[in-house]
């Protein structure tokens, strides 16, 4: 059985460009954002992880860590990131797990067993399912997860507004709608009743449609 939102994020041990880890307790009590990759010296991964690397203080603000994973050993990452520093200007100082035996990346279901147990001799063609992005709440459960195509770069903004989501629905019985930004109008979810809508809204609602209430973004 695969992972789904509402799965546990397997646990691990690894090396990373910032020392050993467990995930679990690094993640401790907060979010994290856990970024896979085929291959070192990438394209299109290299620009991504520049991306992350200049983002990385608005998810430290919503008490996110991020951690990238690529199929291959800490000592090709270390390599690397000198490489995104100087494309992106950017340069990754969040974990990058070195996976060059593929067992995280079969924990995560992003490789078959059959495929090996070495990272040597594959190419990112041979790895390409590698391309997911799971978001991981506190209690270690996976809220979404997102895989993209090796062409196409990830939009980390669009990440960033998921996470602000997930976080606010976490926290207030809403649902954000197609688009939104923080900040904006959200809907009551649908597990409230109007009875207990009206106690946390005294001020009503807009409801276009019976089953569409709308409301100011609760604090």
């Amino acid at each position: 059985m695969g992972l789904r939102i509402g799965s546990k994020a397997p646990d691990f041990e690894a090396d990373t460009t910032v020392g050993p880890i467990k995930f679990h307790d690094y993640v401790g009590e907060g979010w994290a954002i856990l970024f896979s990759h085929p291959k070192d010296f990438t394209p299109v991964c290299t620009t991504e992880l520049g991306a992350v690397a200049k983002l990385k203080p608005e998810f430290d603000k919503r008490n996110v860590k991020v951690l990238g994973l690529s199929v291959d050993p800490v000592s090709d990452h270390q390599r690397w990131i000198g490489d995104i520093k100087d494309v992106t200007g950017y340069l990754p100082e969040y974990p990058l797990i070195g996976d060059s035996d593929l067992a995280i990346a079969k924990l995560y279901d992003m490789l078959p067993e059959e495929a090996g147990s070495s990272s040597q001799g594959r190419t990112a063609a041979d790895n390409l399912t590698v391309r997911t992005v799971y978001i991981v709440d506190p209690d270690k459960a996976i809220k979404a997860q997102l895989a993209y195509p090796m062409t196409s770069g990830r939009n980390f903004d669009e990440i960033l507004r998921l996470v602000d989501s997930l976080q606010l629905t976490a926290k207030h019985k809403v649902a954000t709608p197609a688009n939104w930004k923080q900040g904006e109008d959200v809907i009551i979810a649908g597990s409230v009743s109007n009875e207990e809508a009206k106690e946390k809204y005294p001020a009503g609602w807009q409801s276009p449609k019976p089953y569409l209430r709308i409301v100011p973004q609760p604090k």
